[in-house]
């Protein structure tokens, strides 16, 4: 599994040596270097510590830059660039409340596109596009804050497809729905990556989310430890036990009644027995 280096101008992000250390402090991040390409499903997996959080905010240009550098889109990132970079990225965060400041649905999708000094009539096709893309349409007066987990992260992440950027991270985005919502929340987002080509960067402590990813790069003490295929990832099983990582249910299955550390699917595993 190598970590494949890309071209800083053409690739969707380009992460090169990039240290991370806040204050006097330890370091949080330790040389980690990765590319991302356009249209990519990537996940970052690792225990709490392991440096995820802050590798998204250095990302989505929430923090600067101290040690190595970040291309996003070909941008650097810097102070200089912030800017630039929100243009490009969207991020949609793990509780949904905090992201809400309109007193309705419509209002809060808008927030961003009145930032932006959007005419009305645009601004306001913009919204109704949005929230039709995630089918809440129909919750345009509604409140955000009577609504389901569901539904209010779905409209995060309508006022973040509104202001269309290339790129979308989510950050624990999952992680506070139970598990069919996770399961409806992630058939969104990829169906509006397959739509809109989206780049999506997903972030999580669920392994069985990482199982449609393209690529898994998996973090530890922060250090980027794995990175490629979930083939790939799920032969070093022992290694994801190791740094505290949970194994999808089919791995545990198949670990336990097979002795194999091997990437299956549940079809795959209902096939073998």
């Amino acid at each position: 599994m190598k970590k494949i280096r890309g071209d800083n101008m053409q690739s969707a992000v380009v992460v090169n040596h990039l240290s991370y250390r806040y204050e006097d402090g330890p370091y949080v991040l330790n040389d980690v270097s990765f590319t991302i390409e356009h249209g990519e499903w990537i996940s970052i997996v690792g225990h709490n510590g392991s440096g995820k959080s802050t590798l998204l905010k250095l990302m989505g240009a929430i923090m600067p830059v101290t040690e190595g550098e970040v291309y996003i889109n070909g941008i650097n990132v810097t102070e200089d660039t912030f800017s630039d970079v929100h243009e490009k990225v969207g991020i949609v965060f793990q509780n949904p409340d905090n992201q809400f400041v309109g007193a309705t649905v419509e209002d809060d999708v808008a927030f961003g596109l009145e930032n932006y000094g959007i005419p009305y009539d645009e601004m306001h096709k913009s919204v109704l596009d949005a929230l039709n893309d995630v089918d809440m349409g129909a919750y345009l007066t509604h409140e955000p804050h009577h609504l389901s987990g569901g539904q209010k992260q779905r409209v995060a992440i309508a006022g973040v497809i509104a202001l269309s950027p290339n790129i979308i991270i989510l950050d624990e985005a999952t992680s506070m729905l139970d598990p069919e919502g996770r399961i409806e929340i992630l058939e969104v987002i990829r169906k509006l990556q397959r739509e809109k080509n989206l780049t999506v960067i997903h972030i999580t402590h669920h392994l069985e989310e990482t199982l449609q990813s393209d690529r898994i790069l998996v973090m530890n003490k922060g250090s980027l430890v794995l990175c490629g295929t979930p083939e790939e990832i799920y032969t070093h099983s022992e290694a994801l036990i190791d740094i505290g990582l949970d194994l999808p249910f089919e791995m545990k299955l198949n670990r336990l009644i097979f002795n194999e550390d091997a990437f299956v699917t549940e079809m795959e595993l209902l096939n073998k027995l």
